[in-house]
């Protein structure tokens, strides 16, 4: 089964998580896919990688970049997952269609959206009716990440 991860963002922009969240995937030696709801936001999420901290950058690549197989990191607004990744961040109301082949999968949704909100609640719901474990992540009032709920 799966482990899947919600991560409610009130506190802090997609932004600034997603590259700290990949950061730790780099570290475990896990491949990532993001899978987004559009090429232009393929292409902004690529660019936030490449400039996110004036220490460095996030490897990653896109269709454009071509070269999956070499790829730590894979952004794309498709189902696919040409970088054998074993996590895969779901984000812009993308809704998982399956978890095969997946150590783990990380919802992040804006706490600010009710629909973003109830889209998480369903597929909480379905994932843990699918028998994997789900676990849902808030920021403190520090900015810690703290596991409210787990299943």
């Amino acid at each position: 089964m799966t482990d899947i991860l919600f991560y409610h963002l009130e506190r802090q922009p997609l932004e600034r998580v997603l590259p700290q969240l990949l950061e730790r995937t780099l570290e475990r030696g896990w491949r990532a896919v993001i899978e987004t709801d559009s090429d232009e936001r393929v292409e902004a999420l690529s660019t936030l990688l490449w400039t996110h901290s004036e220490e460095g950058f996030l490897p990653h690549g896109t269709a454009r970049d071509g070269n999956a197989e070499d790829q730590p990191v894979w952004v794309t607004a498709s189902n696919d997952n040409p970088n054998q990744a074993s996590v895969r961040f779901f984000i812009g109301g993308v809704e998982p269609t399956g978890y095969d082949g997946l150590e783990r999968a990380v919802l992040l949704f804006d706490g600010a959206d009710p629909e973003a909100v109830e889209r998480a609640r369903r597929i909480w719901k379905d994932a843990r009716g699918q028998g994997h474990e789900v676990s849902y992540w808030q920021q403190d009032e520090s900015g810690r990440w703290q596991n409210r709920a787990k299943t």
